[in-house]
């Protein structure tokens, strides 16, 4: 006999999970959210948040780099790595201690173990202190997301690592390959080689950053190239072993063989959905490609079982996940109706910085779709020449006859930070019209948006 009764128990504390959680608590509802590692899930403690504490000491090191063209002299500048990766720890175990503080606020029981799906009504807590604790609930909303995937011809050794590992790397390396240049990928090169580790990209595409528009794609290998960063595109590993001093990885392009040998490796190839014993096998619930298949309420296909986040498949974002999982919660307990996503930013944290939503260039030809692009260069852009970061540009898509907006790419400064402003656009189906007519604040980055959107007619004023 379960031991609680709850409205909702949330099997995962990542961003969807610890997000459903509080919102069922700032419902007023009895909930619990049982997590195996810690309250934060991936996101927070392995991944978007330590990363970001790495990349700004990339980003603070690429600065003080360029200080002389600022009339700053500097003189020698020393590092510590492993302080380095110290304070990404410490940034990542203050905000799970935030999280674990929400929890409280909003009277949410958290659970430190592996939680195990008995029936739609318990959830079982198999290993931790709590093992042996069952939960009884109305509703079970399932957030166990994703772990990074493992190439099978890699060999296992500490010099092949995953995003996970990489953010503890105890020693940093002279030289490194990184296999996949989708975001995890780009970031980790710009990290290393800000500090001097030699970076050599392997991408099986034939473009870097294979979500985002080509032309973004050409800008960030211009800049990697400027950087140092070494890039092999349309290349398969074939072979790899260990070696004395590191790895040898053997790759393929166009029918020819090449080799490299480097002290480490980063397997950067995307993610698989993480179920791993969390769910009883006789409850059957559907799956595609391994990922839990949802209802627009998000409801699997047995009642009461509810299911966020990147367990549901892509796009694998933190902020959709958290999206998601507020929906879930309002739809469960008949607060609104829930929504599924539809339009959402991407986000890169290399230098330049890559930001996306909506259609790319390409996509839009394939579908055939009547479309005008606006640019506009950072180059033409005051703030960004004064900051000296005037690399990149903004581009967009809008319907030809309509002028409501496809797509928004951004690569430069701040990117990041910048295409909110499309994202709500789009949202409210808003028109280019509709953003070159708002005043964008002078001088700052947000003025181009205003002026690729102009470009689209023709009337921009700084080009």
């Amino acid at each position: 006999m379960a031991d609680v009764k709850y409205d909702l128990v949330v099997v995962g504390g990542g961003p969807a999970g610890y997000a459903a959680a509080i919102r069922a608590g700032q419902l007023g509802k009895k909930v619990a959210c049982v997590e195996m590692d810690r309250a934060g899930g991936t996101c927070l403690n392995w991944g978007c948040i330590p990363s970001k504490a790495l990349l700004k000491s990339a980003e603070l090191i690429h600065s003080i780099k360029k200080a002389e063209e600022f009339g700053i002299s500097v003189g020698s500048v020393d590092y510590d790595f492993a302080k380095i990766i110290k304070r990404s720890r410490g940034v990542a175990d203050q905000m799970a201690k935030g999280i674990e503080f929400l929890f409280k606020k909003n009277k949410v029981d958290y659970f430190v173990g592996k939680a195990h799906v008995d029936d739609a009504k318990t959830v079982s807590i198999v290993e931790g202190k709590e093992k042996g604790k069952k939960l009884s609930t109305s509703n079970i909303l399932i957030s166990t997301g994703c772990r990074a995937r493992r190439l099978p011809f890699l060999p296992d050794s500490d010099r092949i690592m995953t995003s996970r590992e990489a953010l503890v790397m105890k020693e940093q390396p002279k030289s490194i390959a990184i296999i996949g240049s989708g975001a995890i990928g780009v970031e980790f090169a710009y990290f290393l080689n800000a500090f001097g580790t030699e970076v050599t990209i392997l991408e099986v595409m034939d473009q870097l950053v294979p979500v985002e528009d080509e032309e973004i794609a050409k800008v960030l290998g211009r800049e990697f190239k400027k950087q140092g960063i070494k890039t092999e595109l349309g290349v398969q590993v074939k072979e790899s072993e260990l070696t004395k001093n590191g790895v040898r990885l053997v790759y393929e392009k166009k029918g020819k063989k090449s080799e490299i040998e480097v002290d480490a490796v980063i397997q950067a190839v995307g993610v698989v959905a993480y179920l791993d014993g969390a769910v009883n096998p006789s409850l059957n619930l559907k799956t595609e490609r391994d990922y839990l298949v949802v209802d627009d309420k998000y409801m699997t296909n047995v009642a009461g079982i509810y299911a966020a986040g990147d367990i549901i498949g892509p796009p694998w974002l933190a902020h959709v996940a958290t999206f998601e999982a507020v929906q879930a919660v309002n739809g469960i307990f008949g607060v609104a109706k829930p929504r599924r996503v539809k339009n959402f930013p991407g986000a890169t944290y290399c230098n330049p910085q890559i930001a996306s939503t909506g259609v790319t260039e390409r996509k839009a030809k394939e579908l055939k779709l009547d479309y005008k692009v606006g640019k506009f260069p950072f180059v033409a852009s005051g703030k960004a020449v004064a900051g000296a970061h005037s690399e990149g540009f903004v581009k967009l898509i809008s319907d030809a006859k309509t002028g409501e907006i496809l797509g928004a790419h951004i690569i430069g400064r701040d990117a990041t930070e910048l295409i909110t402003e499309y994202c709500l656009a789009m949202e409210m189906e808003g028109t280019i019209d509709e953003i070159h007519g708002t005043i964008h604040a002078h001088p700052t980055m947000s003025e181009a948006l205003a002026e690729a959107a102009a470009d689209t007619h023709s009337e921009a004023i700084h080009i």
